[in-house]
């Protein structure tokens, strides 16, 4: 079995790294209010070592992130800019043109083609389908959405997943995302692409504006990626190269114990085992 430590303080190993990039729910904030030894931490290592770029799944442009870590009272030296899904789903988007495409997920995503070409148009007259969450998720997940993905897949329409998150903590709650819609079109056949973590275009993306805020080229091995997603942040480190720190207590906490704030270090090595994953180390919750 692997072996894996963990550590009291992101200092602990901070002098081996010089940018991080970070998640963002889960580990900054919890969709209610945010983590004031997280943003600390963050804001230590950017004052003391390198760039913190914030690399979030968020089906929305990185602007309109910034005002929601605004209003939780994040404050913006913690981090030196963010990068989401969302910025990368405009993108592609914008690369369409004035392509016809049908909306699933709640009016506040909206903003994602405000100001493009791009039609929004019913099921039965779109070439895409565009799905960034579920309409109410609060009280929906998957299997309400069986009829309308049926009828995309009985059109043969391919999906454009702006979160490829299955499930976040909004408060104590989890509630169901993008991912999740877009993994139960998969099942019935349906074609999706992803943009976000732990898909490679993204991490492209944040190297390299990483790289733009220190002003030189970055090495491999002098970067720090911090998240809590097994399936998103590790596995999107471990994809691009780059190493890891597992906060446990996040969207996983479950599996590591009954002990979030002090789980077992071999249960956390058997869980990144069992999926083929590896961190350099974990915290229960991110603090210097």
């Amino acid at each position: 079995m692997t072996t894996i430590s963990a550590i009291a303080s992101l200092g602990d190993i901070a002098a081996g790294y010089d940018p991080i990039p970070s998640a963002v729910w889960g580990l900054v904030h919890d969709g209610k209010s945010a983590f004031p030894a997280a943003v600390a931490a963050l804001a230590r290592f950017r004052a003391e070592r390198g760039p913190v770029l914030l690399l979030s799944n968020a089906p929305r442009p990185g602007e309109s992130v910034i005002e929601m870590l605004d209003h939780l009272n994040v404050p913006r030296d913690a981090y030196d800019g963010i990068l989401t899904s969302g910025d990368a789903t405009r993108a592609e988007m914008a690369r369409r043109g004035a392509a016809s495409f049908y909306h699933l997920g709640p009016p506040r995503d909206r903003v994602v083609w405000t100001g493009l070409p791009a039609v929004e148009t019913k099921l039965d007259a779109a070439s895409v389908l565009l799905c960034t969450g579920l309409a109410d998720d609060e009280r929906e997940g998957p299997d309400d959405y069986k009829e309308l993905l049926a009828a995309a897949r009985a059109r043969d329409l391919p999906m454009i997943c702006a979160n490829p998150d299955i499930k976040v903590h909004r408060g104590a709650r989890l509630i169901w995302c993008a991912g999740a819609v877009a993994a139960a079109y998969e099942a019935i056949g349906g074609h999706v692409v992803y943009f976000g973590k732990p898909h490679p275009p993204i991490y492209a993306q944040a190297l390299a504006r990483l790289g733009d805020l220190a002003g030189r080229t970055l090495e491999a091995t002098r970067i720090l990626a911090v998240g809590d997603g097994m399936h998103t942040d590790i596995l999107g480190a471990n994809r691009t190269g780059i190493d890891a720190l597992l906060i446990s207590s996040g969207i996983h906490a479950e599996r590591f114990g009954a002990a979030p704030d002090a789980p077992e270090a071999r249960r956390v090595a058997a869980e990144l085992d069992g999926e083929d994953l590896f961190a350099v180390a974990f915290q229960p919750r991110l603090k210097w």
